[in-house]
């Protein structure tokens, strides 16, 4: 027999919708497989869907004029990608790429906007969602600039494990490097001396969380401030 699809409740924007409203909009949406590296929207381009992650991880990269590229905020099952479309815009400010594989429920953009309503929940989900990304967007910032790479690492690590159902993640140190935008050889360092103590387990591109509360303990005050500012009021 095949595998009864995920539920579109393990989203938490789509679990906090009202009965009624869930049921209207789950009828335009499709379950789809998100590999990784598969990019959902360029920079600048039009959103033609909106999704829903119900797993899997996807990276919002602000790109420069040159091509380089570093990392704004990720979501995942807390949120959605295409928000824009609910805030009166249409058009991705990010590049936004999957980073661990998963699944998500998506909706075309026409259907989205046929299923709106004055009264509806999902365009104040979607306001509250958006403070939460710019409350991370903040905090990467101000993180990148007054903590060390070690602290950032450890914050990088947290916030993808927070999303992610186990204590694994695939990413290498060049990927790690490219979405905090420094040098590989200073992840290798950072991720070489929490390794050394016994914090995690790292093995070409497999990295292992062995000791949670040691991370945290290593990590600066932005990660518990992001998971504080992601909170619903």
């Amino acid at each position: 027999m095949p595998s009864p699809l995920p539920s579109t409740r393990h989203n938490h924007i789509l679990s906090a919708l009202p009965a009624a409203e869930h049921a209207r909009l789950r009828t335009h949406l499709e379950l789809v497989d998100l590999p990784r590296g598969w990019m959902l929207c360029e920079a600048g381009a039009a959103f033609e869907w909106l999704y829903f992650p119900i797993t899997g991880i996807v990276s919002l990269l602000h790109v420069m004029a040159d091509g380089t590229a570093a990392e704004a905020a990720i979501t995942g099952n807390d949120g959605m990608v295409g928000i824009s479309l609910l805030m009166g815009g249409g058009h991705s400010p990010c590049r936004a790429i999957v980073e661990q594989a998963g699944q998500a429920y998506r909706i075309r953009a026409k259907s989205l906007r046929l299923h709106l309503t004055a009264d509806g929940k999902l365009q104040h989900l979607a306001q509250q969602y958006a403070q939460s990304l710019l409350a991370q967007m903040a905090q990467t910032i101000v993180c990148n600039r007054h903590h060390s790479l070690e602290q950032q690492l450890c914050r990088w690590l947290l916030l993808r494990l927070d999303l992610l159902c186990g204590n694994a993640l695939m990413m290498t140190q060049e990927q790690i490097a490219h979405t905090l935008g420094v040098r590989r050889e200073g992840v290798t360092e950072a991720a070489g001396r929490l390794q050394a103590r016994g914090l995690i387990q790292y093995n070409r591109g497999h990295i292992t969380l062995l000791d949670r509360r040691g991370l945290e303990a290593s990590a600066c005050e932005c990660h518990a401030s992001t998971c504080a500012d992601s909170r619903p009021a």
